[in-house]
């Protein structure tokens, strides 16, 4: 499908309610430095700097799925203790309703602490009690899914093999959506797939696959069998295969057949992908999509979330722009955003921790010391954005005769420079409104604006940023240029 094409789906897109049923795992990164090797064994130790909470399992399923605007019930087990309440409160302040979640008094709620040295994790520890929920917690659980899966447009199945979804459990939600006609969807465990018997879509990645399978794919020709003989095994009306870095792979019951390559430009975290995947088909099919537009949306969603570290999610934003940037080919006009498109970029760039800096300016005859000065601002971080005047006010601030090029001409030429990361234009003739949405960590002007007051000063440094003056090229302005035209002198 054309990108142009799923941006229009994806901005009409409603905001279904999907039902989660699964294991909930609190993810716990610790983050520091190693720098020496401990002197009571052989084993790094870790200069612990920082400490942080996040949901998994199930509840990373559902925090994309919020990310995404979707409403969501979920439905699990945690222990009577500290990390159970955590983990509750965590999905409570992401809009999760959490009725259907369970304390069960035999079992700690299941964490999954990493040690992180830099990007590398050296150690992982596990606290969890991986057995099957017992008779009586099973049919607790059951006892509430009628409604909730009413309630629902879809249903994600989420197995972390942590005993929540036990065969009552399986049995029990597959036939009341089926008798519903609510779409039940998997990310399966472990090699014994007709446990998910009825269900309507299954996700397993590559390695999954191969294990039910009991074989090897180690060519894409071999998917189409495999899939078909989970479908058969299963009695689903389709699965969907994920295959890293060659994108994914659909068939329906049908032999309906569709592989998408992969849209990933970077790979940082695999962490969580499987999440994305499988809660953005489900917010798609409970939308009313069909399932090749869920898959080729889904597959954008998770080039996004494998560039982020850990269990991430993207938002309808970043979805967008990604969309855009694709239909553009990743030409530099993509690095023009306004509006959403703006929001969404400093969103992400923000969320990667990278250093944004704004300058702005009406750049309208590109010159050696625009150049100059636009190199010095990008040194100053991460990413460099810049404003530009429109039309209209660049008329008012330099007179009628200006500007000399439009608007559109001078901002796909700033785009097309390496070191500009963004353009975007402002209709004001100061640029305070424009600052306040940016909220740059830096903001660059010219070292001539030293007396007459940077405008957005106040803003940046009340919100921890800073203002750098940056030097000038003497003798290079765009009036002095526009002037030697007019004089007919030639070069300065």
């Amino acid at each position: 499908m054309q990108a142009s094409e799923l941006q229009a789906v994806l901005e009409r897109l409603a905001r279904p309610r999907v039902l989660v049923i699964g294991d909930l795992i609190l993810d716990r990164y610790v983050s520091g430095d190693v720098e020496r090797i401990s002197p009571e064994a052989p084993i790094p130790v870790l200069s612990a700097r920082t400490t942080a909470e996040k949901l998994g399992g199930a509840g990373n399923v559902a925090a994309n799925l919020r990310t995404m605007e979707a409403e969501v019930e979920i439905v699990g087990l945690v222990g009577n203790d500290g990390r159970g309440r955590m983990l509750v409160e965590m999905l409570q302040a992401t809009g999760v309703h959490t009725a259907g979640v369970l304390v069960d008094d035999s079992r700690p709620t299941t964490e999954k602490t990493r040690m992180i040295s830099g990007v590398q994790q050296v150690l992982r520890v596990d606290y969890e009690v991986s057995r099957p929920a017992s008779d009586e917690v099973s049919r607790r659980m059951l006892a509430g899914l009628e409604e909730a899966i009413t309630r629902a447009g879809a249903v994600i199945l989420s197995d972390y093999g942590k005993g929540v979804l036990t065969r009552t459990v399986l049995a029990g939600a597959i036939e009341i959506a089926r008798r519903r006609n609510v779409p039940v969807l998997v990310d399966p465990k472990g090699s014994d797939y007709a446990r998910y018997k009825g269900a309507s879509l299954i996700t397993p990645n590559r390695k999954e696959a191969e294990e039910a399978l009991g074989r090897k794919l180690s060519d894409l020709k071999e998917l189409p069998r495999a899939a078909a003989d989970l479908i058969e095994t299963a009695d689903l009306q389709a699965a969907v295969i994920t295959l890293g870095s060659q994108g994914m792979f659909l068939m329906s019951r049908r032999g309906e057949s569709m592989h998408v390559p992969t849209f990933a430009r970077e790979v940082f975290d695999v962490t969580g992908a499987g999440d994305t995947v499988i809660s953005h088909l489900a917010l798609y099919l409970a939308a009313g999509l069909d399932l090749p537009t869920a898959v080729h949306l889904s597959n954008h969603a998770a080039g996004i979330v494998v560039a982020k570290p850990g269990a991430a999610c993207v938002t309808r934003g970043e979805l967008l722009e990604r969309l855009d940037q694709h239909e553009r080919g990743w030409r530099s006009n993509a690095k023009v955003a306004h509006g959403e498109r703006l929001d969404a970029l400093l969103k992400l760039w923000k969320s990667q921790n990278k250093r944004v800096v704004f300058t702005n300016g009406c750049f309208d005859i590109l010159h050696v010391g625009h150049v100059d000065y636009l190199r010095f601002a990008r040194m100053q971080g991460d990413v460099l954005v810049v404003g530009v005047n429109d039309d209209a006010s660049v008329r008012r601030l330099k007179g009628p005769t200006r500007p000399v090029n439009s608007l559109e001409d001078r901002m796909a030429v700033l785009a097309a420079l390496e070191m500009v990361d963004g353009v975007t234009s402002f209709s004001e003739d100061t640029p305070a409104r424009i600052v306040e949405r940016v909220s740059p960590a830096v903001l660059v002007k010219g070292e001539d604006w030293k007396d007459k007051g940077v405008v957005g000063r106040e803003w940046v440094e009340a919100h921890g940023g800073k203002v750098v003056l940056a030097p000038l090229v003497p003798g290079r302005s765009t009036t002095g240029t526009i002037e030697r035209i007019e004089r007919g002198t030639g070069r300065c």
